[in-house]
């Protein structure tokens, strides 16, 4: 169940990650460049998310300790 709500609610960009390859995959299997650019720009997104929720949490980290 946990692995649903971290889905749910993307806090990491995981879904961006996923869909962003699953779009790269498919334009490069068919050729479509434009397809293939929107995967890559969609997986960089949700590394970006990924790296703000981590600097939130050093930064929450530093402010508790």
């Amino acid at each position: 169940m946990k692995g649903l709500m971290i889905l749910a609610s993307d806090k990491h960009g995981i879904k961006d990650k996923v869909v962003g390859k699953l779009k790269e995959v498919e334009g490069k299997i068919t050729n479509d460049k434009p397809r293939e650019t929107e995967g890559k720009l969609q997986k960089a997104k949700g590394k970006a998310k990924d790296k703000v929720t981590d600097l939130k949490d050093t930064l929450e980290d530093k402010k508790e300790g």
